[in-house]
């Protein structure tokens, strides 16, 4: 055996070695599966529904990718905990209470997660530390509100049509008002009224402002009431006066009403004695009598022959004294 041909399986496994290597640079470049070998942290979330989201689908913050997800696991009785895998170098970016919601590569691609916000206040995460979960609508979540917006529409659409049939047959104040042409003119006479009663208001309110004015005008006793201290002081007497008037009366009506209320004066005695009451009209109705009886008799001494002449003189000078017509 020659030299080329003990050279040949050496020849043949280095261009072997050669491929492999290229291969597999070629694998790690197109699956970027040089990331597996970068130090990385595990931070967790809790999601209620995790939407078709797949180990292996990326991490993003600020619109950088920083890391996979590496594990979805059920927890407690409904939840999913998802474990990320979070590239160190951006770890010191990424604070405690920044938040995690689910959100697509594209309009129709594949699940990522999304982490954002966060404050300076708080440290930054650190490896097992779980963040919490922004609740996000998924696309069933806006069918279903798509439709309950159509049914809304529905319902209102309908009844929008219910009401336009009852406006066009005249039913209801608005519809009446629409059709009916002495609604309209109650309406425009009730206008008018509102119109002549507004113009009557700008009347009294220019009066008010005359009178006012007259307020400001000297020598009026309006004028001299505001400005004028000793005609406010004579009528401010004037009204003390008058209280004490007032308060004179009151008392005087105070006393009258107790003395009524006591038995033993005389307007007591009057008011509640029976026996001196009957004494009081009898004397009363004697007085009558006896007044009736002197005039009988002065009637009678005019008559009298000794007398005729006196009372004759009287009556004739009665007569001169009045004036002629």
């Amino acid at each position: 055996m020659n030299k080329a041909q003990r050279n040949r399986p050496v020849l043949v496994g280095l261009f072997v070695l050669i491929g492999l290597i290229f291969l597999i640079g070629g694998i790690l470049m197109v699956g970027n599966l040089h990331e597996t070998f970068k130090k990385k942290i595990t931070v967790v979330s809790l999601f209620d529904d995790v939407s078709g989201l797949q180990t292996g689908n990326n991490v993003w913050f600020s619109g950088v990718k920083i890391g996979v997800v590496s594990n979805l696991h059920f927890y407690g009785k409904s939840q999913v905990e998802v474990s990320m895998k979070v590239e160190t170098k951006a770890q010191q970016y990424i604070r405690k209470d920044a938040k995690v919601k689910i959100s697509t590569d594209g309009l129709i691609g594949n699940k990522i997660l999304i982490i954002y916000g966060g404050t300076s206040r708080h440290q930054e995460i650190q490896e097992g530390d779980t963040l919490e979960v922004e609740k996000t609508f998924s696309s069933d979540d806006m069918i279903n509100t798509l439709q309950e917006n159509n049914k809304n529409l529905l319902a209102i659409t309908t009844d929008f049509k219910a009401i336009s049939k009852k406006l066009a047959a005249g039913e209801g104040t608005v519809g009446k008002l629409l059709n009916d042409n002495s609604v309209y003119d109650n309406i425009n006479a009730a206008t008018a009224s509102l119109q002549n009663a507004s113009v009557k208001a700008q009347q009294l309110a220019g009066s008010l402002a005359l009178f006012s004015s007259g307020l400001n005008k000297k020598g009026t006793l309006a004028n001299a009431l505001i400005t004028d201290t000793v005609v406010f002081n004579s009528v401010k007497a004037s009204v003390l006066q008058l209280q004490k008037i007032a308060d004179t009366a009151a008392l005087f009506v105070t006393n009258l009403k107790d003395a009524g209320c006591n038995p033993n004066s005389a307007i007591g005695v009057l008011l509640h004695d029976k026996e001196a009451g009957a004494h009081l009209k009898e004397t009363i109705k004697n007085l009558e009598s006896s007044s009736k009886k002197l005039d009988e008799d002065l009637e009678a001494a005019q008559h009298n022959f000794l007398l005729r002449g006196f009372f004759k003189k009287k009556a004739q000078a009665a007569k001169d004294s009045l004036p002629e017509k």
